[in-house]
This record gives structure tokens, C-alpha cells and sequence, in this order.
């Protein structure tokens, strides 16, 4: 609540204690004289009350809107800005400041939501669920009302099956995770990679949950520019582009297996005869053959898997 509302609400309450005080007040007498007396004293009592009670309550409103704006999570912010934005720090001091090493290695993560009515307790959920399973402390910091910024410590790249099927569950929730890096320069090239995967999503207008930066680095160059990207995929699509998913998925892990059918059957479930024909029948919509064209193709397709359906 800000002032004006405090001001409003105790403005209804002295309206309706006035009243009731009149009615009282008459009761009490009739003499001209003594009710004049009354009602003074009482109009300065009351006045006096509701004034300096309105003037206590903003006052500690102003007090924790300041906690808020500049007290702990601004103040770690604050200070995660400057190692991002590359100034001279004292490693020893910003570690104590915010109660995290920085000479190990580090994982950065973005949470946030989406949609106007994400509930905000969900980003907390992912958040905590994320850093459960980190190997030792991690660092947690409110960037926003709707964004958490997450360093997980490690060398290891961190298990990411229970926050994927956690984010599954919460409408709205996204989350960009960036590279494993060494050192604070790690600290910080990890966040900016992050950062750099949630704008693509947005850019994209993906519907996808959860991305992480190393399996879309070559997407979000290429889609930097997302009506390029869209002539990209068209260009080298063609009717490809509208084909169902199951052939493209063929397609993509044929590619991926390096043409190798048999392997790419294996991995589908699949007959290593029907991944010959959805080949044939995707060579028929491509407009230039996939052993001629495989990495473009396998590009775009990735492409057109991150990009949303508004497109």
C-alpha cells in the first residue's frame, strides 16, 4: 500500500467515528454551551489521532519501501552488477558481501515467467529445486519481481531432469542456463550466456521450457536477426517446413547420426527400411537433396524447432 491509500482508509474511519461520536455527543446533553465545548475538544482529539497515526504508519512505509529498494536483495544486485559489468573488485570482499566463492567453477541459470499471471511462488519452486541439487552453496538473487538469477558451483554440469519436469508442471516458467566456466570471468561469461538464451526465447517466441546454451548457440546467432532467420528456414526448407514432426525428427537424427540409417532407426524405434522412406519422402520436399544439404537442413530445422508457432 502506498500513502494515499493509508490516507483514504483513515479518512473513511474518521468519517464514520465522527458520526457515531455525534450521536453520542447529543445523547449526552442538550445544553448549547457544553456540546459546543465537547464537540471542539473532541474534533481536535480526533483530528490530532488520525494526523499523527497517518504520519507514524507512512512513515515506517517509507522505511521498508527503502529495506526493500535498497536493502539486501538490491544490494546483492547491486553488486553482481559490477562483477558482470567487468569492474575492479576485490574478490575477497565481494565473496563475503554475498557469501559465495568465486574461484571455483560456476553454472549460471535465468528463471522467470512469462505471462502476466505466473505465479511468482513457481519461480521460487524451480529456483529451489535447481539448487538442491547443486554440489556445494549457490548463489540466489532476485533480479526482479519476476526474473531469479542462479550460480550453481562445480565443475560438473548440473543434473537438469528434475527442474525439466518441475518447469512441465509450472504454467508461464521459463529458464536459460548458460555454459560451465572457470573463475569470475566464468562467473560472469556463464550469466551473460544465460542471458543471452532467454532473450532468444523471448525473440523467438519459443514455447519451449527450458534451453541451455550450448545446444542453441548456433540458434540464437542465426535467429539475432529473426526475419533473416525466417528466410533461412524458407530457403532452405521449402515445403519441408510444413511436413510433419516425425518426418523432420528423422531427418534431424539422420543428420545428426551422419547419415547412418541403421543408427538413426535404433534411436527412433524404428525400422531402418521406414527411415529410408520418410528420407525419400523428405528428399521429395527439400528443395535441395539432404546429402547435399544436411547441415543447413539440420540448422533450420533446430531453428524452426525453437521458433513459435506465431511465426
Amino acid at each position: 500500500m502506498d500513502e494515499a491509500a493509508i490516507v483514504d482508509a483513515y479518512r473513511v474511519a474518521h468519517n464514520m467515528a465522527w458520526r457515531y461520536w455525534l450521536q453520542i455527543a447529543f445523547a449526552l446533553t442538550s445544553d448549547a454551551d457544553e456540546l459546543r465545548e465537547l464537540l471542539d475538544l473532541s474534533a481536535r482529539s480526533l483530528a490530532s489521532f488520525i494526523d499523527e497515526t497517518v504520519s507514524a504508519v507512512c512513515h515506517q512505509i517509507r522505511i521498508e519501501r527503502n529495506e526493500l529498494t535498497r536493502g539486501t536483495h538490491a544490494q546483492r544486485r547491486q553488486t553482481i552488477a559490477l562483477i558482470i559489468d567487468g569492474a575492479p573488485i576485490i574478490p575477497k570482499h565481494i565473496e563475503d558481501r554475498l557469501g559465495y566463492e568465486f574461484g571455483q567453477s560456476h553454472t549460471a541459470a535465468v528463471i522467470w515467467g512469462d505471462e502476466f499471471n505466473t505465479n511468482l511462488s513457481d519461480l521460487d519452486r524451480v529456483a529451489d529445486i535447481l539448487i538442491r541439487n547443486s554440489e556445494g552453496r549457490a548463489l540466489s538473487v532476485l533480479a526482479d519481481a519476476r526474473t531469479r538469477w542462479v550460480w550453481l558451483p562445480g565443475a560438473g554440469y548440473p543434473d537438469l531432469s528434475g527442474v525439466a519436469a518441475e518447469l512441465n508442471q509450472r504454467s508461464g516458467v521459463r529458464m536459460a542456463v548458460g555454459p560451465t566456466a572457470a573463475g569470475i570471468e566464468g562467473f560472469r561469461s556463464s550469466h551473460l550466456d544465460a542471458i543471452t538464451v532467454q532473450r532468444m526465447m523471448a525473440r523467438l517466441g519459443s514455447p519451449q521450457r527450458l534451453a541451455i546454451f550450448t545446444d542453441i548457440y548456433l540458434i540464437a546467432l542465426i535467429s539475432s536477426n529473426p526475419e533473416h532467420a525466417d528466410r533461412f528456414i524458407k530457403q532452405t526448407l521449402g515445403d519441408f517446413e510444413s511436413a510433419d514432426a516425425e518426418l523432420q525428427r528423422t531427418v534431424l537424427t539422420f543428420v545428426y547420426e551422419q547419415c547412418n540409417a541403421a543408427r538413426t532407426a535404433e534411436l527412433l524405434y524404428t525400422h531402418r527400411n521406414t527411415v529410408l522412406r520418410r528420407i525419400t519422402r523428405a528428399n521429395e520436399l527439400l528443395p535441395r537433396p539432404l546429402e547435399k544439404d544436411g547441415v543447413h537442413i539440420a540448422v533450420a530445422l533446430e531453428a524452426l524447432h525453437w521458433r513459435g508457432v506465431s511465426h
